[in-house]
């Protein structure tokens, strides 16, 4: 497995896209990507079909991150969004998304129940109740190699200079990265890095028509940041062909219109590797 310490501690800025389940982690692996990122989101939206409000549960997301493990050797950086709670629960969290193969564990500093960072109407917990949740964070864990991540989404609420102030503080815990969720122009994100991308590695959140500009990994990595999610850009591109798929069988009542864009039945067992597993299951054959 992939060093992920290492992968976010070199010049350029780790791409991850978001996933949502084992599938597309599998073929985001297979598209040669370093890493993936668990989007709590991108779960809300495929498990519930439902916004990201803070209606998905530790118990969920554990369980979706355990079947990725399982079929995925690159990192996984797991959006944990509040740690499901307090302190205690926060490490109750951290526990078990390491055992389940997190590599890296994203806390933020919304009240819960939280919502999607780039929705409007945010709260955010006390400065010192969050820098308890991230020690709290720190000390579940059982190997310096599983990193925090610290995200705050105090700038809609209090302000740039606020969230810059928070992610010092944050910082101070001895947390792995840091995330400041939803800058909002070049100058900000240009800001924030000069401000601290010398001090520890930063995550720029790419969100398709959020609060956000959207850039490529190699500008933002020239900016100064050294993670970059696109974590729904999975489920809207998911979504778009889904609509198209559905609106063209309920028309023609038939597949054939579209064969051209999608798998066939041999394309899809090749790709999520049933042969290997058909040749695996003989050497059990009696």
């Amino acid at each position: 497995m992939n060093n992920l310490k290492k992968l976010i501690n070199q010049d350029s800025a780790l791409l991850a896209p978001g996933v949502y389940d084992a599938l597309s982690a599998l073929i985001a692996e297979q598209a040669g990507f370093n890493a993936v990122y668990l989007s709590g989101a991108s779960i809300a939206y495929t498990a519930l079909g439902r916004s990201d409000v803070g209606l998905t549960t530790a118990t969920e997301v554990g369980q979706i991150l355990g079947q990725i493990r399982q079929r995925i050797s690159i990192p996984i950086i797991v959006d944990a969004d509040t740690g499901f709670g307090n302190a205690l629960n926060t490490q109750r969290t951290v526990k078990d998304f390491e055992r389940l193969g997190a590599n890296m564990i994203q806390i933020e500093d919304q009240d819960f129940p939280k919502r999607c960072g780039h929705l409007d109407g945010k709260r955010v917990i006390p400065v010192k109740e969050m820098m308890g949740k991230l020690k709290a964070a720190l000390d579940a864990r059982t190997s310096v190699n599983t990193l925090i991540l610290a995200r705050t989404d105090a700038l809609a609420v209090e302000g740039f200079e606020a969230a810059i102030e928070r992610a010092f503080a944050y910082v101070e815990c001895g947390v792995d990265a840091l995330f400041i969720e939803a800058l909002k122009t070049p100058a900000q994100m240009q800001k924030a890095c000069n401000l601290l991308s010398g001090t520890i590695p930063m995550l720029a959140n790419m969100v398709e028509g959020g609060k956000t500009p959207i850039y490529s990994a190699n500008d933002l990595g020239e900016m100064g940041f050294r993670i970059v999610i696109f974590p729904g850009g999975t489920v809207r591109s998911v979504a778009h062909n889904l609509s198209k798929y559905y609106s063209s069988l309920h028309l023609h009542q038939s597949t054939q219109m579209r064969k051209g864009e999608m798998l066939d039945f041999d394309q899809l067992n090749e790709l999520i590797g049933t042969p290997d597993l058909m040749q695996l299951g003989k050497k059990y054959e009696s």
